[in-house]
């Protein structure tokens, strides 16, 4: 999954360079470079997502939560990572819906069809759904704050 979002993220930085190279020195641009743009950032955000929670490096604000009695703690711990779990399959099942419901579309100069659009945000929330899943069964590790 890493390298399938750094091969994102490489062709997301290379489609604009080539479009720069192509406008200034040959004098034309390549159609659909800003399309492809578009649709290699939005698979890239939802398929790095589930690394993101995978690694830990989710946003959370845990100042509360850390200055609570160890007897809460856990509870909270696991209420978060249920809430979590339903929050990302419920956006993983509105996903699903938009993907049978345009099933049939496609971009307007590439012609990729939304379902590929849609499909990444499912796969990606849906892994994010597992993710949380997994981290909700295990105990809770301790946070070190980073102060500057």
């Amino acid at each position: 999954m890493e390298i399938f979002c750094l091969a994102l993220l490489a062709g997301m930085i290379l489609v604009p360079f080539l479009q720069v190279i192509t406008r200034s020195v040959f004098g034309f641009s390549i159609p659909g470079a800003g399309e492809l743009t578009r649709f290699l950032l939005i698979c890239l955000v939802f398929s790095s997502y589930p690394l993101a929670i995978s690694s830990g490096e989710n946003i959370e604000m845990a100042e509360l939560r850390e200055t609570l009695p160890k007897k809460f703690k856990i509870p909270l711990y696991k209420i978060i990572a249920l809430l979590s779990i339903v929050a990302c399959l419920f956006i993983a099942y509105a996903a699903f819906i938009t993907v049978l419901a345009n099933f049939n579309k496609a971009t307007p100069v590439l012609k990729i069809p939304y379902w590929i659009f849609f499909s990444t945000t499912f796969l990606g929330f849906a892994g994010a759904a597992f993710m949380h899943f997994r981290q909700g069964l295990r105990s809770p590790r301790p946070k070190h704050s980073i102060g500057i």
